[in-house]
C-alpha cells in the first residue's frame, strides 16, 4: 500500500492543502470520516465505488466529494492508482464555478464541472503517466487552467478562523455578532465558499476535535461539548460520525 503526500506549486498552494498517490494492490472496503475539506479524486488505475444505504455505487474515474456530515464506506478494486486533491476549506471555490453547497453529501463527476474533451484528454495523459510526478504534474496543470483567480471572501475567512479558534463550540448568533452581519447573509455566503451552513460546518470541526482529543489521550474530551450535547445526543452523534460509539473507538486507539 502506498499513500504518499505531495505539496501543490507555488500558484495552487494559497487554493490546495496537499495532493496524495494512493495505491493498493488489494481490494479494500474502508470508512473515510467527514472532514473540512473538498477532495477531488483522479483514479489512473483501478475503479472506486461507495455505499449508500442500499448499494455501491461506481464513481467515474475523475470526481469530487463535497462535504460530509457522516462517514462513508468506500472500496476499490484491487491494484488502485489515485491522486487526491485535498482543498483548503475555502480553496474549491477558485476552481468550481456551481455553489459548493450543492455538494454537499454528494459524490460527482467532473463532468459536471468540466468541458467533456478536456478531462478525457486528462484521464488519457495519466493513464499513459509512467510516475508520480508526471501524475501530479499533469493534475496540477488541468487546474491551474481551470484557476478562477479572484479575492477569497473576507467575511468567510475570518468566520473560519472563528469557528477553529472555539474548536467548533461557538454559537451562530454570536459568530454573526463578532462579523458585524446578521446569521441570513453570512450563511448564503458561508455556503457558497465552503460548502456546507456555518453551523453544519461547525458540527465537523467540533467532531473532528473530539478524534484529536481521544487520539492525543485527553479523557475530558466530553468536556467542552456539555452545553451543546447531553450524553446520550453526543454518542448518537458521534457514530453517525465515525460509525462506533466513543467506548468502541477508544478501544480501536490502543
Amino acid at each position: 500500500m502506498k499513500f504518499e503526500i505531495h505539496l501543490p506549486c507555488d500558484e495552487l498552494l494559497p487554493y490546495i492543502k496537499h495532493l496524495i498517490i494512493s495505491e493498493n494492490e488489494q481490494e479494500a472496503a474502508y470508512h473515510v470520516l467527514p472532514d473540512t475539506a473538498l477532495v477531488m479524486g483522479f483514479q489512473y488505475l483501478g475503479k472506486l465505488a461507495y455505499r449508500d444505504e442500499t448499494k455501491w455505487n461506481p464513481l467515474a474515474p475523475a470526481g469530487i466529494t463535497g462535504l460530509l456530515d457522516t462517514y462513508r464506506i468506500f472500496q476499490n478494486t484491487a491494484g488502485i492508482g489515485s491522486v487526491l486533491v485535498v482543498f483548503r476549506e475555502n480553496g474549491a471555490a477558485r476552481f468550481l464555478k456551481a455553489p459548493l453547497h450543492e455538494l454537499f453529501g454528494e459524490s460527482l463527476s467532473l463532468e459536471h464541472f468540466f468541458a467533456g474533451p478536456s478531462l478525457a484528454e486528462l484521464e488519457e495523459k495519466l493513464t499513459m503517466a509512467t510516475d508520480d510526478q508526471q501524475r501530479i504534474g499533469l493534475i496540477q496543470q488541468f487546474l491551474i487552467e481551470h484557476l478562477n483567480v479572484g479575492h477569497a471572501d473576507l467575511m468567510v475567512s475570518h468566520a473560519l478562523q472563528l469557528i477553529h479558534q472555539s474548536k467548533g463550540t461557538i454559537r451562530m448568533s454570536e459568530l454573526a455578532r463578532l462579523l458585524h452581519t446578521s446569521p441570513s447573509p453570512l450563511e448564503k455566503r458561508f455556503r457558497q465558499e465552503v460548502g456546507a451552513s456555518p453551523k453544519k460546518f461547525s458540527t465537523i470541526v467540533r467532531a473532528r476535535n473530539v478524534l484529536t482529543a481521544m487520539e492525543n489521550g485527553n479523557w475530558d474530551y466530553a468536556a467542552y461539548l456539555s452545553a451543546f450535547y447531553d450524553q446520550a445526543h453526543f454518542i448518537k452523534d458521534f457514530k453517525k460520525f465515525t460509525a462506533v460509539t466513543p467506548e468502541q473507538y477508544l478501544r480501536r486507539l490502543k
